[in-house]
C-alpha cells in the first residue's frame, strides 16, 4: 500500500539566512539541516518539495547584468536556472539523508494568465536585502521597483498566480514508483499559452501558491510550508506577538499578513485545505517531523 503524501514548501529565504552572504557553502548548510528534517517525514509520507529562490534568483539577475557583453536573460530562463542548481543541492542532501530512495528532480513549467491584475502590482520579493538608501539608488539606476521587507527593502517582481502545471503528470507517475520529488522549483518557469505552444513570461511565481496547486492536484494529505520562523504571527515584531497554533480557515481569513512574506504562506494553505479539506502547516525549517506530529508550527484546518 503507498504511503500518503506531503508536499513540503521551503522558502528561498531559508534556505539562505536573512542578510547572510549569497554563497553555494551557506546554502548547502541550510539543505543539509533541512534534508535531516525531511528524512524522518519519508519514513511514513512519500515527499514532494518545491522550493522558493527569491534571493538565488535575484542574485542570477544580478551576475547577469553585471556582464554587458551580452543581454540579460529573462526571468523565466533564470528562474529554470534556480531550478536546476536548488534541486541539485537539495536531490544531494536528500540522499546523503535517505539511502533507499530514487530522487528526482523535475524542471517544472506553470501556467499562468498574462492579463493577471498582480503582474500590475509586484510584491516578490527577490535578491539581497538592502537599506532604504541603497534600494532607491538602485531603483532608479536600474528602473527597478522595491518595496520594504521588515526592516530591509529589497527588489520586487510580478508575482502570478499559477493556473495549470504542466509537468503535473510526470510527478504523478514518479509519485506511483515512490520516488522522492522535487519541482516547481521557484513557483515553477512562468509560461503563457500561444496559439498551440507555451513561450515564457517575465515573472517570478509564488512557490507556496505553486505547492497548494501542485497538493491538490496529487490527492496530497498535507501541505507543509517550512520558513525561517516556528509560527504565523499576529503583530510580528512587536511586544503584542502572538503566535498561532491551531486555526480555522475562516478564522486565518480574518487576518491581513504582508503580501510579500507571509501573506502568500497564509493564503496558499487556506486555498488547500478550502479546495481539499485536508491540513496546511506553517513552521520552522528544522521542525518538519515536529510539525506533522503537531508539537510545533500552525495549523491550519477547514
Amino acid at each position: 500500500m503507498l504511503k500518503p503524501i506531503i508536499v513540503v514548501a521551503v522558502g528561498g529565504n531559508a534556505l539562505l539566512q536573512r542578510g547572510e552572504v549569497m554563497s553555494c557553502e551557506n546554502q548547502q548548510k541550510s539543505i543539509d539541516q533541512t534534508a535531516g528534517s525531511l528524512a524522518e517525514l519519508s519514513k511514513d509520507y512519500r515527499l514532494v518539495v518545491v522550493h522558493g529562490n527569491g534571493p538565488q534568483v535575484g542574485l542570477l539577475s544580478l551576475q547577469n547584468d553585471a556582464y554587458k557583453g551580452c543581454p540579460s536573460y529573462p526571468f523565466d530562463v533564470l528562474g529554470a536556472e534556480t531550478q536546476g542548481m536548488i534541486g541539485y543541492l537539495i536531490q544531494q542532501g536528500l540522499n546523503a539523508a535517505i539511502k533507499d530512495r530514487y530522487t528526482t528532480t523535475i524542471l517544472t513549467r506553470i501556467v499562468v494568465d498574462e492579463n493577471d491584475p498582480a503582474i500590475l502590482d509586484p510584491t516578490k520579493f527577490i535578491g539581497p536585502v538592502y537599506t532604504e538608501d541603497q534600494a532607491r539608488e538602485l531603483a532608479e539606476l536600474n528602473n527597478w521597483i522595491v518595496k520594504p521587507d521588515g526592516v530591509h527593502w529589497r527588489r520586487v517582481v510580478p508575482s502570478p498566480s499559477p493556473k495549470e502545471v504542466l509537468e503535473i503528470k510526470a510527478i504523478k507517475d514518479l509519485l506511483e514508483k515512490e520516488h522522492l520529488i522535487i519541482c516547481g522549483g521557484g513557483g515553477g518557469a512562468p509560461v503563457v499559452e500561444k496559439g498551440d505552444a507555451y513561450v515564457g513570461f517575465e515573472a517570478v511565481i509564488d512557490k507556496d501558491m505553486t505547492a497548494a496547486l501542485i497538493a491538490e492536484e496529487i490527492g496530497a494529505e498535507h501541505l507543509l510550508i517550512l520558513t525561517d520562523g516556528t509560527h504565523v504571527c499576529l503583530d510580528w515584531g512587536t511586544p503584542r506577538e502572538e503566535k498561532l497554533e491551531n486555526i480555522s480557515v475562516k478564522e486565518m481569513r480574518g487576518y491581513n499578513f504582508p503580501a510579500g512574506s507571509m501573506g502568500p504562506k497564509v493564503d496558499a494553505c487556506c486555498q488547500f485545505v478550502e479546495k481539499t479539506g485536508q491540513n496546511g502547516h506553517i513552521g520552522d525549517l528544522s521542525c518538519a517531523l515536529e510539525i506533522i506530529e503537531g508539537r510545533s508550527g500552525t495549523h491550519i484546518q477547514a
